[in-house]
Protein backbone atom coordinates (compact mmCIF):
# COMPACT_ATOMS: atom_id res chain seq x y z
CA UNK A 1 0.00 0.00 0.00
CA UNK A 2 2.96 2.28 0.88
CA UNK A 3 4.45 1.45 -2.26
CA UNK A 4 1.57 2.02 -4.29
CA UNK A 5 1.35 6.00 -2.25
CA UNK A 6 4.82 6.38 -3.35
CA UNK A 7 4.56 5.48 -7.12
CA UNK A 8 1.40 8.07 -7.21
CA UNK A 9 2.95 10.84 -5.48
CA UNK A 10 6.23 10.29 -7.58
CA UNK A 11 4.04 10.08 -10.99
CA UNK A 12 2.12 13.37 -9.93
CA UNK A 13 4.98 15.33 -9.74
CA UNK A 14 6.25 14.05 -12.49
CA UNK A 15 3.66 15.38 -14.34
CA UNK A 16 3.58 19.19 -12.56
CA UNK A 17 7.19 19.36 -13.71
CA UNK A 18 6.79 17.88 -17.43
CA UNK A 19 3.89 20.38 -17.81
CA UNK A 20 5.45 23.27 -15.98
CA UNK A 21 8.39 22.85 -18.81
CA UNK A 22 6.14 22.41 -21.23
CA UNK A 23 4.24 25.72 -20.33
CA UNK A 24 6.29 28.38 -18.93
CA UNK A 25 3.04 30.30 -18.46
CA UNK A 26 2.02 28.33 -15.63
CA UNK A 27 5.14 29.38 -13.38
CA UNK A 28 3.90 32.43 -12.40
CA UNK A 29 0.17 31.34 -11.45
CA UNK A 30 1.57 28.24 -9.53
CA UNK A 31 5.04 29.36 -8.43
CA UNK A 32 6.08 33.06 -7.69
CA UNK A 33 8.77 34.47 -8.93
CA UNK A 34 10.36 35.85 -5.85
CA UNK A 35 13.69 36.76 -7.84
CA UNK A 36 12.16 39.18 -9.91
CA UNK A 37 11.37 43.16 -8.10
CA UNK A 38 7.80 43.32 -7.31
CA UNK A 39 5.58 46.01 -8.34
CA UNK A 40 5.97 48.17 -4.93
CA UNK A 41 9.86 46.92 -4.65
CA UNK A 42 12.42 49.49 -3.80
CA UNK A 43 14.59 48.08 -7.11
CA UNK A 44 11.35 50.06 -9.30
CA UNK A 45 11.05 52.98 -7.34
CA UNK A 46 11.35 56.04 -9.83
CA UNK A 47 11.68 59.51 -8.56
CA UNK A 48 11.08 62.23 -10.87
CA UNK A 49 10.27 65.97 -10.92
CA UNK A 50 8.99 66.48 -14.39
CA UNK A 51 5.69 67.11 -13.77
CA UNK A 52 6.59 69.41 -11.72
CA UNK A 53 9.10 71.31 -14.10
CA UNK A 54 6.51 70.69 -16.73
CA UNK A 55 4.20 72.92 -15.01
CA UNK A 56 6.80 75.87 -13.57
CA UNK A 57 8.99 76.00 -15.93
CA UNK A 58 7.43 77.96 -19.08
CA UNK A 59 7.00 80.52 -16.96
CA UNK A 60 10.06 81.63 -16.14
CA UNK A 61 11.76 83.97 -18.50
CA UNK A 62 14.93 84.35 -19.19
CA UNK A 63 15.59 88.19 -18.68
CA UNK A 64 18.73 90.36 -20.48
CA UNK A 65 19.06 94.23 -19.05
CA UNK A 66 20.73 96.53 -22.04
CA UNK A 67 22.18 99.89 -21.57
CA UNK A 68 23.27 103.06 -23.42
CA UNK A 69 26.79 102.79 -24.53
CA UNK A 70 29.52 105.49 -23.38
CA UNK A 71 29.98 106.61 -26.61
CA UNK A 72 26.58 106.63 -28.02
CA UNK A 73 22.93 107.29 -26.99
CA UNK A 74 21.91 105.30 -29.78
CA UNK A 75 23.55 102.54 -29.07
CA UNK A 76 22.83 99.52 -26.40
CA UNK A 77 24.99 96.72 -24.74
CA UNK A 78 23.71 93.64 -22.91
CA UNK A 79 25.19 94.53 -19.25
CA UNK A 80 22.82 92.39 -16.46
CA UNK A 81 21.33 88.61 -16.87
CA UNK A 82 18.79 87.48 -14.76
CA UNK A 83 15.31 85.52 -14.60
CA UNK A 84 11.96 86.54 -14.12
CA UNK A 85 9.01 84.52 -12.93
CA UNK A 86 4.99 85.51 -15.06
CA UNK A 87 2.78 85.50 -12.32
CA UNK A 88 -0.55 86.61 -14.04
CA UNK A 89 -2.05 86.28 -17.72
CA UNK A 90 -2.05 89.98 -17.71
CA UNK A 91 2.02 89.94 -18.59
CA UNK A 92 3.27 90.72 -14.77
CA UNK A 93 6.55 89.16 -14.14
CA UNK A 94 8.13 88.97 -10.44
CA UNK A 95 12.23 89.41 -10.63
CA UNK A 96 15.13 91.22 -8.57
CA UNK A 97 15.82 94.80 -8.46
CA UNK A 98 18.97 94.53 -8.88
CA UNK A 99 18.32 92.23 -12.36
CA UNK A 100 17.15 95.65 -13.92
CA UNK A 101 18.39 98.06 -11.45
CA UNK A 102 21.06 99.82 -14.25
CA UNK A 103 18.77 99.01 -17.13
CA UNK A 104 17.90 101.56 -19.89
CA UNK A 105 16.36 98.18 -22.08
CA UNK A 106 14.99 95.18 -20.42
CA UNK A 107 14.09 92.27 -22.60
CA UNK A 108 12.30 88.92 -21.66
CA UNK A 109 12.76 85.94 -23.52
CA UNK A 110 10.09 83.41 -22.65
CA UNK A 111 10.57 79.84 -22.99
CA UNK A 112 8.42 79.22 -26.06
CA UNK A 113 10.53 81.63 -28.60
CA UNK A 114 8.84 84.83 -28.10
CA UNK A 115 10.88 88.30 -27.16
CA UNK A 116 9.42 91.29 -25.96
CA UNK A 117 10.67 94.29 -24.03
CA UNK A 118 9.54 95.05 -20.91
CA UNK A 119 7.90 97.63 -19.23
CA UNK A 120 9.03 98.42 -15.43
CA UNK A 121 5.96 98.76 -13.40
CA UNK A 122 7.94 99.47 -10.21
CA UNK A 123 10.43 98.67 -7.93
CA UNK A 124 11.26 98.06 -4.50
CA UNK A 125 14.97 98.31 -3.35
CA UNK A 126 13.95 97.01 0.14
CA UNK A 127 12.89 94.02 -0.61
CA UNK A 128 15.01 93.59 -3.87
CA UNK A 129 11.63 93.32 -6.19
CA UNK A 130 11.38 94.65 -9.44
CA UNK A 131 7.81 94.19 -11.21
CA UNK A 132 8.04 94.22 -15.26
CA UNK A 133 5.27 93.73 -17.88
CA UNK A 134 5.41 92.38 -21.13
CA UNK A 135 2.25 92.46 -23.51
CA UNK A 136 1.17 89.02 -25.30
CA UNK A 137 -1.41 86.37 -25.55
CA UNK A 138 -1.27 82.66 -23.94
CA UNK A 139 1.04 83.41 -21.19
CA UNK A 140 2.45 80.90 -19.18
CA UNK A 141 1.44 81.22 -15.59
CA UNK A 142 3.22 79.91 -12.94
CA UNK A 143 1.03 77.80 -10.87
CA UNK A 144 0.78 79.57 -7.14
CA UNK A 145 -0.97 78.38 -3.47
CA UNK A 146 -1.25 80.57 -0.94
CA UNK A 147 -2.57 77.84 1.47
CA UNK A 148 1.57 76.33 1.24
CA UNK A 149 3.74 76.93 4.04
CA UNK A 150 7.00 76.44 3.18
CA UNK A 151 8.63 73.73 5.75
CA UNK A 152 12.32 72.72 6.53
CA UNK A 153 12.96 69.71 4.85
CA UNK A 154 10.64 70.32 1.70
CA UNK A 155 12.27 69.55 -1.53
CA UNK A 156 12.49 72.59 -3.84
CA UNK A 157 13.40 72.90 -7.60
CA UNK A 158 15.42 76.14 -8.64
CA UNK A 159 14.80 77.29 -11.89
CA UNK A 160 16.26 79.75 -14.27
CA UNK A 161 18.92 81.17 -16.51
CA UNK A 162 22.26 80.37 -14.95
CA UNK A 163 25.22 81.66 -17.10
CA UNK A 164 23.26 82.44 -19.80
CA UNK A 165 23.41 78.45 -20.40
CA UNK A 166 19.60 78.29 -21.24
CA UNK A 167 16.83 77.59 -19.01
CA UNK A 168 18.20 74.80 -15.98
CA UNK A 169 16.65 73.49 -13.30
CA UNK A 170 18.68 72.26 -9.58
CA UNK A 171 17.40 70.32 -7.10
CA UNK A 172 17.28 70.72 -2.95
CA UNK A 173 15.84 71.39 -0.12
CA UNK A 174 14.40 73.87 2.46
CA UNK A 175 17.41 74.31 4.51
CA UNK A 176 15.90 77.12 6.88
CA UNK A 177 13.12 79.41 6.95
CA UNK A 178 13.19 82.83 8.40
CA UNK A 179 16.58 83.40 7.62
CA UNK A 180 17.12 87.52 8.03
CA UNK A 181 20.67 87.47 8.84
CA UNK A 182 21.79 88.21 5.36
CA UNK A 183 19.35 91.22 5.11
CA UNK A 184 20.79 94.80 4.62
CA UNK A 185 18.34 96.31 7.12
CA UNK A 186 18.16 92.92 9.38
CA UNK A 187 14.50 92.43 9.09
CA UNK A 188 13.55 90.76 5.99
CA UNK A 189 13.39 86.94 6.14
CA UNK A 190 14.42 84.67 3.65
CA UNK A 191 14.00 80.81 2.78
CA UNK A 192 17.15 79.70 2.87
CA UNK A 193 17.78 76.55 0.30
CA UNK A 194 20.86 74.13 -0.94
CA UNK A 195 19.52 74.54 -4.27
CA UNK A 196 22.28 75.81 -6.61
CA UNK A 197 21.60 79.52 -7.29
CA UNK A 198 24.06 80.79 -9.32
CA UNK A 199 24.87 84.09 -11.87
CA UNK A 200 21.69 84.11 -14.13
CA UNK A 201 19.10 82.78 -11.57
CA UNK A 202 18.49 85.97 -9.81
CA UNK A 203 14.46 86.64 -10.08
CA UNK A 204 13.63 82.80 -11.25
CA UNK A 205 11.57 80.94 -9.26
CA UNK A 206 11.83 78.35 -6.50
CA UNK A 207 9.18 75.90 -6.96
CA UNK A 208 7.91 72.54 -4.63
CA UNK A 209 7.46 69.44 -6.24
CA UNK A 210 3.89 70.79 -7.42
CA UNK A 211 5.12 73.14 -9.50
CA UNK A 212 4.19 75.87 -6.75
CA UNK A 213 6.21 78.89 -6.52
CA UNK A 214 7.60 79.24 -3.35
CA UNK A 215 10.13 81.75 -3.60
CA UNK A 216 11.74 83.96 -5.81
CA UNK A 217 15.52 83.30 -6.32
CA UNK A 218 17.78 86.02 -5.09
CA UNK A 219 21.48 85.47 -3.70
CA UNK A 220 23.91 82.80 -2.85
CA UNK A 221 25.69 82.96 0.48
CA UNK A 222 28.89 83.70 -1.15
CA UNK A 223 27.43 86.74 -3.25
CA UNK A 224 26.31 88.20 0.25
CA UNK A 225 29.31 87.62 1.94
CA UNK A 226 32.32 86.56 -0.84
CA UNK A 227 32.76 83.23 1.06
CA UNK A 228 33.70 80.78 -0.39
CA UNK A 229 30.62 78.33 -0.13
CA UNK A 230 28.36 75.73 -1.55
CA UNK A 231 24.68 74.61 -0.48
CA UNK A 232 23.65 78.10 0.88
CA UNK A 233 21.22 80.29 -1.22
CA UNK A 234 18.39 82.22 -0.84
CA UNK A 235 15.03 83.50 -1.74
CA UNK A 236 12.25 86.12 -1.09
CA UNK A 237 8.90 84.20 0.11
CA UNK A 238 6.46 84.23 -2.66
CA UNK A 239 3.50 85.80 0.02
CA UNK A 240 6.28 88.46 0.33
CA UNK A 241 6.78 88.95 -3.26
CA UNK A 242 2.98 88.75 -4.31
CA UNK A 243 2.55 91.51 -1.83
CA UNK A 244 4.96 93.66 -2.71
CA UNK A 245 3.64 93.11 -6.33
CA UNK A 246 0.38 94.16 -5.59
CA UNK A 247 1.27 97.01 -3.92
CA UNK A 248 3.48 98.34 -6.84
CA UNK A 249 0.56 97.62 -9.22
CA UNK A 250 -2.18 99.33 -6.78
CA UNK A 251 0.48 102.48 -6.02
CA UNK A 252 3.22 102.51 -8.60
CA UNK A 253 5.11 102.09 -5.32
CA UNK A 254 5.54 100.17 -1.80
CA UNK A 255 3.78 102.25 0.94
CA UNK A 256 4.47 101.35 4.08
CA UNK A 257 3.00 101.69 7.27
CA UNK A 258 5.57 103.42 10.40
CA UNK A 259 4.56 103.36 14.43
CA UNK A 260 8.20 104.21 15.47
CA UNK A 261 8.81 101.55 17.85
CA UNK A 262 11.88 98.79 17.87
CA UNK A 263 11.93 95.98 19.58
CA UNK A 264 12.46 92.46 20.62
CA UNK A 265 10.85 88.95 21.26
CA UNK A 266 10.46 88.36 25.19
CA UNK A 267 12.36 85.31 26.03
CA UNK A 268 11.07 82.48 27.19
CA UNK A 269 11.70 83.16 31.01
CA UNK A 270 9.55 86.13 30.90
CA UNK A 271 6.88 84.66 28.67
CA UNK A 272 6.65 82.19 31.33
CA UNK A 273 6.40 84.75 34.32
CA UNK A 274 3.75 86.65 32.19
CA UNK A 275 1.36 83.54 31.47
CA UNK A 276 0.15 82.17 28.49
CA UNK A 277 -2.04 84.91 27.81
CA UNK A 278 1.35 87.37 27.25
CA UNK A 279 3.50 84.57 25.30
CA UNK A 280 4.29 85.94 21.66
CA UNK A 281 4.73 90.02 23.11
CA UNK A 282 7.84 91.98 21.97
CA UNK A 283 9.28 94.42 24.57
CA UNK A 284 9.99 97.42 22.99
CA UNK A 285 13.95 98.69 23.14
CA UNK A 286 13.50 102.08 21.14
CA UNK A 287 11.45 104.68 20.65
CA UNK A 288 11.58 107.04 17.12
CA UNK A 289 10.90 110.53 19.63
CA UNK A 290 9.47 111.89 16.29
CA UNK A 291 6.84 109.02 15.49
CA UNK A 292 3.49 107.80 16.07
CA UNK A 293 4.74 105.69 19.11
CA UNK A 294 5.72 108.34 21.03
CA UNK A 295 3.11 110.69 20.47
CA UNK A 296 0.87 108.23 21.66
CA UNK A 297 2.41 107.73 24.93
CA UNK A 298 4.94 104.40 24.48
CA UNK A 299 7.13 104.12 26.80
CA UNK A 300 11.04 101.89 26.34
CA UNK A 301 9.75 98.44 28.30
CA UNK A 302 6.16 98.28 27.37
CA UNK A 303 5.33 94.61 26.42
CA UNK A 304 3.54 95.27 23.31
CA UNK A 305 0.38 92.51 23.08
CA UNK A 306 -2.25 93.23 21.06
CA UNK A 307 -2.97 95.21 17.99
CA UNK A 308 -6.35 95.98 16.76
CA UNK A 309 -7.44 93.12 18.78
CA UNK A 310 -5.39 90.62 17.14
CA UNK A 311 -2.94 89.21 19.68
CA UNK A 312 0.93 89.48 18.41
CA UNK A 313 3.32 86.49 17.74
CA UNK A 314 6.56 87.88 17.53
CA UNK A 315 8.84 91.08 16.18
CA UNK A 316 8.29 89.98 12.74
CA UNK A 317 4.42 89.75 13.16
CA UNK A 318 4.22 93.36 14.42
CA UNK A 319 6.36 94.66 11.68
CA UNK A 320 4.49 92.62 8.83
CA UNK A 321 0.82 93.89 10.13
CA UNK A 322 2.53 97.44 10.74
CA UNK A 323 4.00 97.86 7.18
CA UNK A 324 0.74 96.48 5.54
CA UNK A 325 -1.19 99.34 7.31
CA UNK A 326 -1.91 102.36 5.12
CA UNK A 327 -0.64 105.91 7.10
CA UNK A 328 -3.35 107.62 8.56
CA UNK A 329 -5.24 104.69 9.60
CA UNK A 330 -5.79 104.41 13.56
CA UNK A 331 -4.91 101.56 15.30
CA UNK A 332 -5.24 100.48 19.06
CA UNK A 333 -2.54 99.10 20.72
CA UNK A 334 -2.61 96.85 24.17
CA UNK A 335 0.97 97.08 26.14
CA UNK A 336 1.64 95.64 29.36
CA UNK A 337 3.32 98.38 31.27
CA UNK A 338 4.57 97.68 35.65
CA UNK A 339 2.07 94.54 35.50
CA UNK A 340 -0.97 96.46 34.37
CA UNK A 341 -2.53 96.17 30.51
CA UNK A 342 -3.08 99.74 28.64
CA UNK A 343 -4.36 100.59 25.17
CA UNK A 344 -2.41 103.23 23.23
CA UNK A 345 -4.46 104.25 20.25
CA UNK A 346 -1.86 105.16 17.35
CA UNK A 347 -2.47 106.58 14.15
CA UNK A 348 0.14 105.15 11.52
CA UNK A 349 2.65 106.95 9.53
CA UNK A 350 4.39 106.15 6.41
CA UNK A 351 7.78 104.31 6.27
CA UNK A 352 9.72 106.93 4.41
CA UNK A 353 13.03 106.18 5.45
CA UNK A 354 15.65 106.00 2.86
CA UNK A 355 17.22 102.44 2.23
CA UNK A 356 19.42 100.98 -0.73
CA UNK A 357 20.44 97.48 -0.13
CA UNK A 358 23.64 97.64 -2.19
Amino acid sequence: MVNFLLRSVGLGLATAALLLLAMPSLRQQVLPDYAAPQPDSIQQLQVSFKEAVREAAPAVVNIYSRKYTESSRTQLSTQGLGSGVIVDSKGYIITNYHVVALADQIIVALQDGRVAAAQVVGVDRRTDIAVLRVEGENLPVIPQNEEYKAQVGDIVLAIGNPYNLGQTTTLGIISATGRSSISADGRQSFIQTDAAINEGNSGGALVNTRGELVGINTASFQQATELETYGISFAIPYILAKRIMEKIIADGRVIRGYIGVDGQDINSVTARLLGDNHRGGIVVLGIDPNGPAAEAGFETQDIILTIDGQKVSGKQSVMDQVTDLRPGTRINIVVLRDGKELELQVTVGEDSRDFIPQ
